[in-house]
């Protein structure tokens, strides 16, 4: 995979007839269900190899069964993003077997709030446990997987954040929630600085309200429509955006 397309200048360079490029590989957290299980088989139809992370394997093998089916190859990957030596194991596996993740869409969230809750009715057990998932889970990720990218000269990060985050628009209820999503999206902004210019780009994309366990039934978005924008930004092109929110693949305001 990956870390088969780079040359070292320790051997000729392999005939491209013979020796394709292997596909790009991605890292998809949360994707055992919901909008993370939409990403993973659209980046997979879309030729990257796609591991599929769950805090359960069981899960995700089923998960990663049920893409087979589709005629999909995908892996499941035991991965929960509050554990930081899981996170350092899988970093350290990827690299031995793929040279590194090229693709990171930070996909796995909890939303813990009572719905319709204010900060008042809320316990700051709720905050602690939230900004775990929701930021230090993607940041424990970056901090593992960044530094290959960069080397690589190539990497896409895409962060599943929330409009519910915005601060341009933000309100009441959620507030765990809300204030974890804008905290991703200052990790996203200042990633995005670190990396300007290495061939690494990171952005945040909000899905809308999607039909999901999260969602509800009552979301008027599917969630192939909630995993578009993902897709989008997991597959940039080199001159894409960076350090940007996006909806429906259009910028919105932080």
């Amino acid at each position: 995979m990956q870390g088969c397309a780079y040359n070292t200048g320790m051997s000729p360079v392999p005939n491209p007839a013979a020796s394709p490029v292997p596909p790009r590989v991605a890292l998809v957290t949360g994707a055992n269900r919901g909008i993370g299980f939409e990403i993973a088989r659209q980046l997979s139809r879309a030729g990257l190899q796609v591991l599929v992370g769950s805090r359960t394997l069981t899960r995700g093998r089923a998960a990663a069964r049920l893409l087979a089916e589709q005629g999909l190859a995908v892996e499941a990957v035991r991965l929960d993003v509050t554990d930081a030596e899981q996170v350092r194991a899988l970093a350290r596996e990827a690299k031995t077997r793929f040279g590194g993740i090229d693709v990171l869409v930070n996909n796995a969230g909890v939303l813990l709030d009572p719905r319709g809750g204010g900060v008042l009715d809320s316990r700051p057990a709720a905050y602690e446990r939230t900004l775990t998932t929701n930021l230090f889970g993607p940041l424990r990720l970056v901090q593992a997987l960044l530094p290959g990218m960069v080397d690589r000269g190539y990497g896409r990060i895409v962060n599943l954040s929330s409009g519910l985050g915005q601060l341009s628009e933000m309100g009441s209820g959620t507030p765990a929630y809300r204030i974890s999503k804008a905290a991703l999206n200052a990790l996203t902004c200042t990633v995005a600085a670190d990396t300007r210019g290495t061939g690494v780009l990171v952005n945040s994309m909000c899905p809308g309200w999607v039909r999901t366990d999260m969602g509800g039934p009552d979301a008027p978005r599917t969630v192939e429509q909630g995993a578009d924008t993902a897709l989008w930004l997991a597959t940039l092109p080199d001159d894409g955006p960076t350090g940007g929110f996006f909806r429906d693949r259009q910028p919105i305001a932080w």
